[in-house]
C-alpha cells in the first residue's frame, strides 16, 4: 500500500502538489477548510485524487507520512498545529517540487517588485530560447510543471510565505530586491518577516549567486550579521561603479561581472519600464541573463519590448486630460512609496482597504508634494485619515471602486493623475488585489 500524502489547501500550489505526489505513486488526500473552486475540483477529478472541503478530517491527516501545506496557510492553523504535534513533517510546494527536479532554479523575493523582476527574468529567457518555467507566487503551479513539464530552468516569484517552508532548497541564483514593513498582521515581529525574506539565501554555496539591492538599508544592515559563501553581486542606483554588479552612470545600466566576464551597458531611455523601482528590477533580471551568458542584443530586445504585469503602474486611460493608472498590486507602503514618486503629475490618490499594521510617515512628504485629494477606499480608513488629513486639500471616503472613480473623476482636473495605489490589502471590499484592479478598470472604462 502506497504512503499517504495530505495537502492542505486546495487552490494552485495545493493541486498542484497533489498532482506531483499523485505522479510518484503516493496516495494523495487533498484537505480545504473552505470550498475549493469548480476548476480545482475538475483537475483533481481528472487524476482521480481524493479530496475533501469545508473542513479537515484531523485523524486521516495526522496518518500522513508528510503533509504539504499551501503558503496561505498559517503555522498557527490548528490544523497545521495538530500535525506538528504528531512529528508530521510540513513541507512546502517548493520544497517538495525542488526534490523531483535537477533544474536550474532561480529565486526572487522582495517586498515590492518580485513579480514584475521575475516576469521580466522569465521574459528574457524564453525570448532566448531556454525551456524554462515561471511559478512560484506567479504562473503556474512549481509542482504542476515539476510533474508535467520539467522544464530546464525555473524562475520562481517567492514570497515570505512560501519561503518559510523552504527548509534543504539551494537557489542555484537568489534574488533579494528589498525589505520594507509587510504582512506585519501574520508575523509577531517585523524581524520575522526579514528573517523570512532572507531564507532567500538559504543553504546557498560558492557555486551559487545572491543578487541583492545595495541602496536598500535594511538589506546591508541584516547581511553585517550573517555569512554566505555564495557569489554576492550587488545592484545599485546611486553607489557605482562597482568590480562587479549593477549600477546607473551617464544615465545607463551598467553590469560588470567577474565570473563569468561580463560587461553589459543600456541607456534608461530605452527601457519600456519606468521609474527608479523598475531600474532596480531591470538591473536584477539583466544580472541574471548576463551571467547565463544570453546574447547581449537578446537581453536587450527582451528589455525593449517587456510590458508591465497587470496591475502594476498599468495605464487604464486618458480622460478629458485626466490620467488613470491601475497600481492595485501596491498592498503595502513601500510600493505606494514607488507608484507616488514616479508620476510627474498632480495626483488624486485612491487608497486604503486592509491595513496590515501600515506606518505611512515615510509617505507624507510625497503626499505633501504631489496630491491634492486623497478618495478613501474601504471600510475602515480612521488611520489614513489620521496620517494624511493635514497634507491634502480634501479626504473622501468610497465603498466601491466604482464610486471612487466617479468622485475622482469628478474633482479631477485636466493634466492631473488619478492614481489607485492602495497601500493596503484588498479583501474588505474585493476578493484579491486583482478583482480590485479590475473594478477599477472597468469602472473607469464605464466614464
Amino acid at each position: 500500500m502506497s504512503e499517504l500524502i495530505s495537502i492542505l489547501g486546495a487552490g494552485e500550489s495545493g493541486v498542484g502538489s497533489a498532482i506531483l505526489a499523485h505522479k510518484k505513486g503516493y496516495d494523495v488526500w487533498v484537505s480545504d477548510f473552505n470550498q475549493i473552486k469548480p476548476k480545482y475540483k475538475t483537475e483533481l477529478d481528472q487524476y482521480g485524487i481524493k479530496y475533501e472541503e469545508n473542513g479537515h478530517d484531523e485523524s486521516k491527516i495526522k496518518s500522513s507520512v508528510k503533509i504539504i501545506k499551501s503558503p496561505g496557510i498559517s503555522d498557527e492553523a490548528p490544523i497545521v498545529l495538530a500535525a506538528s504535534s504528531a512529528d508530521i513533517p510540513i513541507l512546502s510546494e517548493i520544497e517538495f517540487a525542488a526534490g523531483y527536479t535537477d533544474a536550474f532554479l532561480i529565486g526572487i523575493t522582495g517586498t515590492n517588485g518580485k513579480t514584475t523582476t521575475t516576469m521580466l527574468t522569465y521574459n528574457i529567457l524564453k525570448d532566448a530560447g531556454l525551456s524554462v518555467g515561471l511559478a512560484g507566487n506567479v504562473g503556474c503551479s512549481f509542482a504542476k510543471q515539476v510533474a508535467l513539464e520539467n522544464h530546464k530552468y525555473y524562475v520562481l516569484e517567492l514570497s515570505s510565505f512560501q519561503l518559510e517552508g523552504m527548509h534543504t532548497v539551494a537557489l542555484d541564483y537568489a534574488v533579494l530586491l528589498n525589505i520594507s514593513p509587510d504582512h506585519l498582521d501574520r508575523y509577531t515581529t517585523y524581524q520575522d518577516y526579514i528573517d523570512a525574506k532572507l531564507r532567500i539565501n538559504l543553504n546557498q554555496d560558492s557555486s551559487h549567486k545572491f543578487i541583492f539591492c545595495a541602496d536598500d538599508e535594511e538589506i546591508l544592515n541584516q547581511l553585517k550579521n550573517r555569512s554566505t559563501s555564495a557569489d554576492l553581486i550587488p545592484f545599485t542606483y546611486d553607489n557605482g561603479p562597482l568590480d562587479q554588479g549593477a549600477w546607473v552612470e551617464n544615465n545607463q545600466i551598467n553590469i560588470q561581472l567577474i565570473n563569468p566576464k561580463i560587461k553589459f551597458n543600456m541607456s534608461l531611455d530605452q527601457l519600456t519600464i519606468a521609474g527608479r523601482h523598475n531600474t532596480y528590477n531591470s538591473m536584477a533580471a539583466s544580472i541574471i541573463a548576463n551571467s547565463l551568458l544570453i546574447r547581449k542584443e537578446s537581453i536587450r530586445e527582451s528589455l525593449l519590448d517587456f510590458k508591465n504585469v497587470e496591475h502594476r503602474l498599468e495605464f487604464v486611460s486618458k480622460i478629458k486630460g485626466i490620467r488613470f493608472i491601475n497600481d492595485s498590486k501596491a498592498t503595502n507602503v513601500n510600493a505606494a512609496w514607488y507608484a507616488l514618486e514616479s508620476v510627474e503629475d498632480p495626483i488624486i490618490w485612491i487608497a486604503g482597504g486592509v491595513d496590515k499594521g501600515n506606518d505611512y510617515e515615510s509617505l507624507s512628504p510625497l503626499i505633501k508634494e504631489k496630491v491634492r485629494i486623497i478618495v478613501c477606499l474601504g471600510k475602515n480608513n480612521l488611520n489614513l485619515h489620521k496620517a494624511f488629513r493635514k497634507d491634502v486639500d480634501m479626504m473622501i471616503n468610497a465603498s466601491s471602486a466604482q464610486e471612487a472613480v466617479n468622485i475622482a473623476y469628478g474633482l479631477g482636473e485636466k493634466g492631473e493623475t488619478v492614481l489607485l495605489s492602495p497601500a493596503c490589502a484588498s479583501f474588505d471590499l474585493f476578493e484579491n488585489y486583482e478583482d480590485r484592479g479590475n473594478q477599477f478598470k472597468r469602472a473607469v472604462r464605464n466614464l
